[in-house]
């Protein structure tokens, strides 16, 4: 994240004597990316972050690829992924390329026999069911409907929810995960014309320290495959830590959108971006309000980008026949634009209602066997009359 945050206890200065009440020393831990030079935060834990007991059983995860080279327009129904109780075995990736693996989720239990941690990618979770709490060593996230969890690469932690019935969008993405940056400033703050700003970015603000011993499984993905570590304390063992480098929560409900007089462009939606990859919100809005003007998106063609959407909640102004947690694909290369009808229907209209999450990605997309098991046949044909 580009702001400074911290929480709990630390020194006065960095790599310097912080001692408990024991007088042994507090064990500081940089937690940092892109080697030393992109954002990080420092860790102080009660015992050394290094304390493995044992290497225990892995598990090889990669997607299993149906469909390699794609070029047909596609629909999957997501909801047809039926729920699994725990949170791994819940995670199914649907759409895959080098950059980004978009997945489906719906576990019916909390983490609770062990804690995990994605060595290999930053997370976006949005949460399209449920309810409960994100928590981490760096400190708990109270989410709901509509949340996107935003997990740094190598975050331990675990999800907490209330109740059974839970539905998860995930990207996992091998770049790092920052806001738009222009809508940042040079110092790195959000500006005035931002869609959202920092006042709607939810920190952790519950730090959880456990001074315990015994043996703590942790699962960690790396290259797509889980090892079981299992250590000599628990994760959740620090007393406080500053920086920029953290999880954090930020609701689709906040995102203010951008409209004007005649129909704006895909990136007023952008809430994320990577090097290879963004993430937009489409939300209620108002439409345009030109008085000649056409409200549902013009035909276009992706040339350079695969784009992916995936349906909340809410009647979607371009699409027929739209279910929740429905998934489209219209791969670069052919032009896509709204449904026979949609266009004529929008005429006139003064808002949507429609939520949906977007991710335009800049290599092409690859189908999973699993995606293959829920896909709707001959939606490549829908924009017949």
């Amino acid at each position: 994240m580009p702001f400074y945050h911290k929480l709990g206890q630390i020194p006065n200065k960095r790599h310097t004597v912080f001692r408990q009440p024991n007088g042994t020393l507090y064990h500081e831990q940089l937690f940092g990316t892109i080697g030393f030079d992109g954002m990080s935060s420092l860790l102080y834990h009660i015992q050394a972050p290094t304390m493995v007991k044992s290497v225990g059983a892995q598990k090889n995860i990669a997607p299993e690829i149906g469909i390699q080279k794609n070029m047909l327009m596609r629909s999957f129904r997501g909801f047809d992924l039926q729920p699994t109780e725990d949170y791994l075995d819940s995670r199914v990736p649907v759409l895959v390329n080098s950059d980004v693996y978009l997945e489906l989720a719906a576990p019916t239990k909390s983490m609770t026999e062990y804690f995990y941690k994605n060595a290999d990618a930053d997370e976006i979770i949005f949460i399209h069911k449920g309810s409960g709490k994100l928590r981490t060593q760096m400190g708990n996230i109270e989410f709901s409907y509509g949340d996107y969890l935003v997990i740094p690469r190598g975050m331990i932690y675990q999800l907490q929810f209330d109740d059974t019935n839970n539905r998860l969008f995930v990207i996992q993405s091998f770049h790092p995960v920052y806001t738009p940056k222009r809508y940042r400033n040079w110092f790195g703050q959000l500006l005035e014309h931002s869609p959202f700003c920092e006042r709607d970015i939810r920190v952790p603000s519950e730090l959880e320290t456990h001074d315990q011993e015994g043996e703590f499984l942790i699962r960690i993905k790396k290259q797509d495959v889980v090892y079981d570590y299992t250590y000599a304390h628990h994760p959740f063992n620090v007393v406080g830590w500053d920086g920029y480098n953290y999880p954090y929560a930020f609701s689709i409900h906040d995102f203010e959108p951008i409209t004007g007089r005649i129909h704006q462009p895909p990136p007023v939606h952008q809430t994320f971006e990577t090097s290879a990859f963004v993430v937009c919100s489409f939300v209620p809005r108002l439409y345009d309000y030109h008085p000649q003007s056409i409200p549902a998106p013009y035909n276009h063609s992706n040339i350079d980008s695969d784009e992916v959407l995936y349906y909340v909640d809410g009647d979607f102004m371009s699409r027929n026949n739209i279910e929740k947690g429905q998934i489209t694909l219209h791969p670069a290369g052919i032009p896509h634009g709204p449904h026979p009808g949609a266009y004529e229907r929008s005429i006139g209209k003064t808002q949507t209602e429609e939520l949906a999450v977007m991710v335009d990605t800049f290599k092409p997309l690859s189908l999973t066997k699993r995606a293959l098991e829920m896909e709707l046949p001959d939606y490549m044909f829908s924009w017949q009359h």
